[in-house]
């Protein structure tokens, strides 16, 4: 073979490689846009499946909050009997604290209260000249023997009643039946990384934490919990933490 054919030979050759290196990558080019259209409609998809899921879980919410409104009238009347009965006890029913609501609006959250009446500034006293209970509070923002508990709160927290006026803040949407516990504006900062996912969604009287352990775990579970009930949200997620709630408060797990 002449030089002159073999230059040529080379030119086609390296000709036919840059053709088959374009058409590569055009067709990985086309590849890549097809799977972010896909991408896109699958994410339009899953916010119109999300936006229906939430949807439907405003319908519960509702219900079972008027539900939950019915039983607490004869619940309270109880309540209010006993305090009164009580000589140690004589502040209010119930207990309203500022808590953190979805994208962190402050609202104010109802209990019944199970505390003496300054419990917020006894705490401090309690905790001064105990390092082991200070590192428990810092550690979970609870006390496992808190001597602010009253008799009755004991009961009502032990039966997890505590928590049934919520139902009000269900019914008024600054709550749901089921979702990442309410805090306070102090504690959230705790939360790390998973401030902002947590914050996305509505507080709930019951959730992922609630109904796997609760008071047994340490506050990184807790996050990672709470954090896990945003990424796997759906109705069904919703109704299997409900039926988990229901059993967990008749074996009496997790209360506090």
């Amino acid at each position: 073979m002449k030089v002159n054919e073999v230059e040529l030979l080379d030119v086609s050759l390296s000709d036919s490689n840059d053709q088959y290196q374009s058409h590569q990558e055009e067709e990985n080019r086309e590849v890549t846009i097809k799977k972010y259209n896909n991408l896109k409609l699958l994410k339009k998809e899953m916010k119109s499946f999300k936006k229906f899921d939430l949807f439907i879980k405003r319908i519960i919410d509702i219900v079972g909050s008027i539900v939950g409104i019915i039983l607490l009238i004869p619940l309270t009347i109880i309540v209010a009997i006993a305090n009164a009965l009580s000589k140690s006890d004589n502040g209010p029913i119930f207990y309203l604290q500022e808590r953190l609501g979805k994208n962190g609006k402050k609202f104010k959250m109802f209990k019944y209260r199970t505390m003496v009446v300054d419990a917020e500034d006894k705490i401090n006293e309690i905790i001064k000249n105990d390092e082991e209970l200070k590192k428990e509070w810092e550690d979970s923002r609870k006390l496992k023997n808190d001597p602010r508990i009253t008799k009755i709160g004991k009961i009502l927290r032990k039966t997890s009643l505590d928590e049934f006026p919520q139902f009000i803040n269900v019914l008024i949407g600054n709550m749901s039946l089921v979702g990442p516990r309410a805090v306070v504006d102090d504690e959230i900062e705790k939360f790390g990384k998973q401030k902002d996912k947590v914050l996305s969604v509505k507080p709930g009287i019951t959730g992922n934490w609630a109904v796997n352990g609760r008071s047994d775990t340490t506050y990184e579970e807790r996050v990672a919990l709470e954090a896990e009930y945003v990424d796997k949200f759906s109705i069904w997620f919703d109704i299997k933490i409900l039926l988990k709630t229901f059993s967990a408060v008749l074996k009496k797990e997790g209360a506090v």
